[in-house]
């Protein structure tokens, strides 16, 4: 209804007026850009490879933020400033899902390949590696907090969509992170308050192995999720994780408790308070 501009690529110059005249009666002309077919598909492909590559390379930083000492939302909110560059994009996390960005720079990879632009594609398949190095991370990271095994032990899992506002789990972060929780021997509770816990079963399952399909629990609500664990796990940053009562939230849990927040939405000091232990991505704690 409102976009940043309507793209339209082909050949057939009417039909391409025709399509200027029909978004015309609800966008300016001005926002309405006409090109040939390859830079039309070529845009879309770089568009979201842009924005993928920007969230790969913040990723990149919250770990070099945990390894020094600096804040990761200061440092993005300060490049975030310079008007080159914009603050959009620039929130470290889990890495990126969703149907387009990992299937959009595949593509770019493969066409970048198919003209012999071997560093070309070099350079954007990194992107994908840096957003599968980020998850790989975190689950090593979470089970050396945890004393080096997360063996029989319970974990709630907060967001199981790819992002907030959404149900859609395509090439969701928790997909892996998950899985490989799961591979570690940890019990699930997992809750999100859009996804299905049909969908989550369908992107969990073990074909092979029984034990690990039911080694989780569909959570109906937040405070169910909590029951018993060892340690609560933040992947999505739905907007009701973000003002938790941790006084009764820590009640729930099993001592010594942990949170582990992948998307910087917990207030650290107040679960703290209540003896909570906190790991946050981009600081050294």
């Amino acid at each position: 209804i409102n976009p940043d501009r309507i793209l339209i690529g082909g050949e057939d110059t009417q039909a391409i007026n025709a399509l200027v005249e029909i978004y015309s009666n609800w966008v300016d002309k001005d926002k309405v850009f006409t090109t040939d077919l390859w830079s039309s598909e070529l845009s879309k492909l770089i568009a979201n490879a842009f924005l993928a590559q920007r969230i790969s390379s913040i990723n990149t930083i919250s770990a070099l933020c945990e390894s020094t000492g600096a804040k990761i939302n200061d440092v993005a909110l300060a490049v975030g400033m310079d008007k080159r560059i914009g603050s959009s994009f620039l929130n470290s996390g889990p890495g990126f899902g969703g149907s387009c960005f990992k299937k959009d720079i595949s593509n770019l990879v493969y066409i970048s390949n198919h003209y012999g632009l071997s560093e070309v594609a070099s350079y954007w398949q990194k992107v994908l590696d840096i957003n599968s190095w980020q998850q790989k991370r975190f689950v090593e990271l979470f089970v050396k907090k945890m004393f080096g095994t997360i063996s029989s032990k319970k974990i709630a899992i907060l967001g199981f969509a790819f992002k907030a506002n959404t149900n859609d789990t395509r090439e969701s972060p928790a997909i892996y992170i998950c899985r490989k929780l799961l591979e570690e021997g940890a019990l699930l509770n997992i809750y999100d308050p859009k996804v299905s816990s049909d969908q989550i079963s369908k992107d969990l399952h073990f074909s092979n192995n029984l034990m690990l399909n039911q080694n989780w629990l569909f959570s109906n609500s937040l405070e169910d999720a909590f029951i018993n664990v060892d340690a609560a796990l933040f992947l999505t940053e739905w907007n009701e994780f973000q003002s938790l009562d941790w006084c009764n939230l820590s009640k729930l849990m099993r001592k010594p408790a942990w949170v582990f927040d992948t998307r910087s939405i917990v207030n650290i000091k107040d679960a703290q308070k209540y003896g909570i232990r906190v790991w946050q991505v981009g600081y050294g704690n």
